[in-house]
Formats: C-alpha cells, sequence, structure tokens
C-alpha cells in the first residue's frame, strides 16, 4: 500500500519528503464515499498510521481531513480496533498547530461527533474539555470564531443521545462559555451595551442559536430559553437598533420555537410582546421573520389564537404604513419579503385568524402596490402569497373563507389582473414570468370568465402595432381555457405573449405605457 511505504520511508530518511504521504491520503479521501461500512482489510491499517505520521503542520491538516471523511465508517470500525480516541487525540492537535489545521480539524470534529454520537455519550467531560478551551481561546488554540460553530454543533449533537437525567447539566455547560461574556457585558451597564461592536454579541448568540437548533430535546431546550430570556429581553430592548444583533437575537429564538414549540409556556408570550413592540418602534425585519417561525408552530392551537390575532394585526397594519408607494417597497425589499413571507404562512397554517382579520384587505391592497418591485425575493414573497389566497380558495377546505375572500377581490380583480399581464409583459424581468403566469393561473381557476373579462378590458389597451389582433385572441383563448378546466398550454402561450411585448424596448415601453401599472391603485367605494 502506498501509505504504508510512504510511511516506512519517512521514518527511515528524515528527509524524506512528506507530500508522498498527503498525496497518499488525498486518494484515500477522494473514495471515502465509496468505502463499505463492512472494510475491514485496509482501513483499519490506514487508522493506525495517522498518529504515527510527521507533526507537519499542512499534512497534520490533511489527516484531519481524512478522519473527517471517514466518519461513517469509523462509526461502524469493529470493536477489535478501538480507534476513536487516538483519532480524537489528532483533532485537538490540530486545533492547536494551526489556523488551517484547526479549520479542517474542528470540521471532522463535527463530523464525527455527528456519526459518532452514541460512543461518544459516555465521554462528555473529555469532550467539554476540549471545547471551553476552543470556545475560550485558551490553552494554545488556534480555532477561529467562525470555526468553533462547528464545535458547538459537534456537542449539541452528542448532548441529544445523553440520558434525559443529564441532559440538562449538560446543556448548562454547552451554553456556559457563550453566556458567560453576555452577562458580563451586561452587567457593565446599559451604557456599554449600547455601544459596545455587534460582533461581539452576535459571535456569542449565534452560538446559542446553534445550540438551540442542533440539541433535540424540546423540554431541555425551553427550560434553557426561558432561564436566558432576561438575557435576551435586555438585549432585545437596548440593542433594538442595531440591525445585525438583533438578526443573531431573533434567529437564536426561531430556532428555540423550532426545536421546544408547545414547550415554550410563558416565555413565548414574552416573546410575542417584545416582538410587537420593538417592531413599531425600529422596523427591523428580523421580527417578521421570527413572527412567521411562531405562526408555523402555534398556527393551529386554538388556545394561541388571541396571541396570534394581535401579533400579526399589529405587525401587519404597521408594515402597509411603511409601504404605501412601489418607491417603499424599494427602499424596504427585505420588509416587504418578510412580511410577506409571514402572510403566507398566515395563509397556511392559521387562515380561521388571518382571513377574516382587517389585515387581510390591507396586505391585498399593499401587494397590489409592490408587485413589479425589481427585488427577487421580495417580488417572489409577494407573487407567493397572491397565490396562496387563490390555492386556498381552491382547496376543499377553503370553501369556508370564500365569501370573504371574494369580498375582498372581486372590487380588486380588474385592477389585479392588469397588473399581472403588465408584468408578464416588461414589468418584471422574464426570469419572473413562470411566477407571475401562476398566480394568473390560480386567480383564473378562482374566478373563471371574470378573469376573461377582466384581461380582455386589460389586453385592449395595449396598441395594435406592438399586439396584434389574432395574438391578443390567442392570449384571451388561453384565459378561456384555464376557465373551461383546461390549462395544459397556458404557461407556453403567456411565454409567447411576454417575448412578443418584450422584444425590444421600444416595443416595451409602450405597452407598459399603456398598461401603467405603477399608476393603479384601488379605491374602496363607500
Amino acid at each position: 500500500m502506498m501509505l504504508v511505504k510512504a510511511v516506512g520511508t519517512c521514518s527511515k530518511d528524515q528527509n524524506y519528503s512528506w507530500q508522498s504521504i498527503e498525496a497518499a491520503l488525498y486518494c484515500i479521501q477522494a473514495i471515502s464515499k465509496s468505502i463499505s461500512p463492512q472494510e475491514v482489510v485496509i482501513l483499519p491499517q490506514v487508522m493506525t498510521l495517522l498518529p504515527k505520521l510527521p507533526h507537519q503542520p499542512q499534512l497534520l491538516q490533511t489527516v484531519c481531513a481524512t478522519i473527517g471523511a471517514y466518519s461513517k465508517w469509523i462509526n461502524s470500525a469493529p470493536v477489535e480496533h478501538p480507534i476513536l480516541p487516538p483519532l480524537v487525540d489528532i483533532l485537538t492537535r490540530g486545533m492547536s498547530t494551526s489556523e488551517d489545521a484547526a479549520a479542517a480539524a474542528t470540521i471532522a470534529f463535527k463530523y464525527i461527533c455527528e456519526d459518532c454520537k452514541k460512543q461518544f455519550s459516555g465521554s462528555l467531560d473529555g469532550l467539554f474539555h476540549i471545547y471551553h478551551i476552543a470556545i475560550s481561546g485558551e490553552g494554545g488554540y488556534k480555532v477561529s470564531a467562525d470555526d468553533s460553530m462547528h464545535l458547538v454543533e459537534a456537542l449539541s449533537v452528542v448532548i441529544t443521545e445523553v440520558p434525559p437525567e443529564q441532559a440538562k447539566k449538560a446543556l448548562e455547560l454547552l451554553c456556559l462559555p457563550t453566556v458567560t461574556p453576555l452577562q458580563e457585558i451586561i452587567a457593565q451597564g446599559g451604557a456599554v451595551l449600547q455601544q459596545i461592536p455587534a460582533r461581539q454579541l452576535t459571535i456569542h448568540i449565534d452560538r446559542l442559536g446553534c445550540i438551540f437548533r442542533n440539541v433535540n430535546l424540546p423540554e431541555v431546550v425551553a427550560d434553557a430559553v426561558q432561564k436566558l430570556w432576561p438575557l435576551f429581553k435586555t438585549i432585545f430592548d437596548l440593542r433594538a437598533w442595531d440591525m445585525r444583533t438583533m438578526e443573531s437575537l431573533c434567529r437564536a429564538c426561531k430556532y428555540a420555537v423550532r426545536t421546544s414549540a408547545n414547550f415554550m409556556g410563558a416565555t413565548i408570550g414574552a416573546m410575542l410582546e417584545a416582538i410587537q413592540s420593538l417592531y413599531q418602534q425600529h422596523n427591523q425585519s428580523c421580527f417578521l421573520y421570527l413572527s412567521s417561525e411562531v405562526i408555523k408552530k402555534f398556527g393551529f392551537d386554538p388556545s394561541c389564537a388571541l396571541y396570534l390575532r394581535n401579533l400579526i394585526e399589529i405587525l401587519f397594519s404597521h408594515t402597509t404604513k411603511l409601504l404605501l408607494t412601489i418607491q417603499d417597497f424599494t427602499a424596504r425589499p427585505d420588509i416587504a419579503d418578510d412580511c410577506y413571507l409571514l402572510a403566507s404562512r398566515c395563509i397556511r397554517y392559521c387562515p380561521q385568524i388571518f382571513v377574516p382579520s382587517s389585515s387581510f384587505s390591507l396586505l391585498v391592497d399593499c401587494a397590489m402596490v409592490g408587485a413589479t418591485i425589481q427585488h427577487r425575493e421580495a417580488c417572489r414573497s409577494i407573487l407567493t402569497f397572491l397565490s396562496d389566497i387563490f390555492d386556498l380558495v381552491n382547496c376543499s377546505d377553503g370553501e369556508k373563507y370564500r365569501c370573504i375572500i371574494d369580498t375582498v377581490l372581486l372590487p380588486r380583480g380588474a385592477t389585479l389582473t392588469r397588473i399581472l399581464i403588465a408584468s408578464l409583459t416588461g414589468a418584471l424581468p422574464s426570469s419572473r414570468v413562470e411566477e407571475v403566469s401562476y398566480v394568473l393561473l390560480s386567480l383564473t381557476r378562482c374566478y373563471g370568465a371574470k378573469v376573461l373579462e377582466w384581461a380582455k378590458g386589460s389586453i385592449s389597451l395595449i396598441p395594435s402595432s406592438v399586439l396584434t389582433e389574432a395574438e391578443c385572441s390567442c392570449f384571451l383563448k388561453c384565459i378561456a381555457d384555464v376557465a373551461s378546466g383546461s390549462d395544459s398550454r397556458f404557461s407556453s402561450r403567456l411565454e409567447e405573449i411576454s417575448e412578443v411585448c418584450r422584444r425590444n424596448k421600444t416595443v416595451r415601453d409602450i405597452v407598459q405605457g399603456a398598461l401603467r401599472p405603477l399608476d393603479l391603485h384601488f379605491t374602496a367605494v363607500s
């Protein structure tokens, strides 16, 4: 075997190049996914050789990467070959050798913990010793802040396998190196907390988020979050103006909600109260995506209906005041994106709360204003929201919402159809045509012949010099086919019309000048 030969030569000749050993390891890495877990001839020899290799930093980096590549095999290795302890020693040596070796070692450590977690569940003391030294930056370890996240994730996975009676204490130890610096910062007073660079907070908050995401023990995580909530609340209150810190903290809370769900008890109520208040003061979009996770987890829980109704009324009412014109959408694409992601979540998880609310019609009007935003994600969220409304009506459970949705959509139908046709024909980039087409398809399935009439009114505005009578008829037939239950060629026909109206800038300008989507506003008739 090439590796055995290279190691033997290296041990006899001190001037022998280590690169030949590295080359052999690269070859071994390359075939890692093709090796059977039952292989017991070659790999035990390879793993036995790894601790004997020269202590050269670049070679050590490759050794660590090789260990990581074979983590699944290591987990299934024969019991007569106890290879895990010496391999962990190699990884800890890598963490203290160089930044590059430490990066490879932490990734390999994560893979090893993920795949061998049951073997580690009885060795927590040793793992925590490695973890605390690496996270604290003491002991000569050269693990960067970013690479330390691999260690956090590794220990989080192992804790999930710990017996319940030990898990609570294990989670406290896992959180300790992250919580302590935050407590020390807060202890210095509000002025210090407000002035400290965001990075000095987010590095610790992100680690907590990683823990909440990967420790799959809902009750244990919920208990930890409850104890940490006063600390979180202080950061929420004093750093709500700071987008980076709020994004980090909302992400950590999102993972806590995702993991712990119904075990969070009173903490979730306090969290929602904070979100509502701070969003109205600081307009941070991250409060909206945290709310999306809350809606997903609690939307169908009748006991949470009052909390959620208040939440969405306050968030949506405030958001629609921020997004009054297309210029507002363009200036705040993150808020538009997260607002309509939240609205779609409400349609899917709590339509019984959202559709009857006053926010529903406000968001439809707001969507019509912002539908032609050029920002890709925000545009996609708005279009998805619109199609979700029509899909709700078209599904078997949506009939009970039909009356309310009709009351909102029918008076706006002609205007919305015109905006969608304008979007197809140039108001939005061609990459959005498929999504716009689906909204128009869903609308037509929902309202049939009415959409055909609305479309006739819009398409008639386009001059015949741009769109011939035959092309107009083809488009309208496409709508009529869907209204009668046939949509086999809908998308392809709309793409053809889109291409005709975009064939050059002059044509596109004529079409948009005729349809004028940015000038369209729905005005309720009293």
